[in-house]
């Protein structure tokens, strides 16, 4: 899952960038609304963090354009502004949700991951599929109640094939969804890696990660 974050001030972005990288998210950073219109030109997020305050305008006179345009991106709203006026102004604009600054980021990483479960139309905190039990709130991955280990890559490439089950997912939307724009050390060959080792984990659990040579892969419960 990638998320961008549109924050002026850098030490609260590069916390909730650590923070939600840490999780397992793919994160870019923008510290205005000119760079973040730039990125939402050329790449498709999972959620947007927007700050309201931006030295060039106002986060929610960006995320009014945005739903003009049809985008329905979840986007939570940041600010320091105490008044419900503040806070009602951006849910009327199209917020999803918001967080009054200062926050716990363990909070916003939970408000990040309810977001992109919604959008994706996994409401529940647990996904059952085959033999496997997902727990999308602490990611974790147990197979007959057994613990599957994961690293965070592996954890958000099982995020992404879930979120899209049943869907081919070409290479080029899973990368984008693992790395950021400051992974230009990565080539995409990386998902190819990753596959291998989420089957190799997941073998016997009744899921299958099919491969459909020139268009990507897909996710499905196995037959039988």
């Amino acid at each position: 899952m990638r998320v961008l974050i549109v924050e002026d001030a850098a030490d609260v972005a590069e916390a909730v960038a650590a923070s939600l990288e840490r999780a397992g998210f793919a994160c870019d950073i923008a510290p205005d609304l000119s760079r973040a219109a730039g990125f939402v030109e050329v790449q498709t997020f999972d959620v947007l963090v927007l700050d309201i305050n931006l030295p060039d305008g106002d986060g929610r006179d960006f995320l009014r354009d945005l739903r003009r345009r049809g985008d329905r991106t979840p986007v939570l709203m940041l600010t320091a502004r105490f008044e419900v006026t503040a806070r009602v102004d951006a849910l009327d604009e199209g917020a999803d949700d918001y967080l009054v600054k200062p926050f716990d980021l363990r909070e916003l990483e939970a408000r990040v991951r309810v977001l992109t479960r919604r959008n994706h139309g996994m409401a529940d905190s647990q996904i059952v599929l085959g033999r496997l039990t997902v727990d999308m709130a602490g990611q974790t991955v147990r197979c007959d109640g057994a613990l599957v280990p994961m690293t965070r890559r592996e954890m958000a490439l099982l995020n992404l094939l879930m979120a899209h089950r049943g869907q081919i997912m070409s290479k080029e939307r899973l990368f984008e969804g693992l790395f950021s724009f400051d992974s230009a050390d990565v080539g995409l060959n990386t998902v190819e890696l990753y596959v291998a080792r989420l089957r190799k984990k997941l073998a016997g659990a009744d899921v299958a990660i099919e491969t459909h040579r020139g268009l990507g892969y897909r996710l499905d419960v196995a037959d039988g």
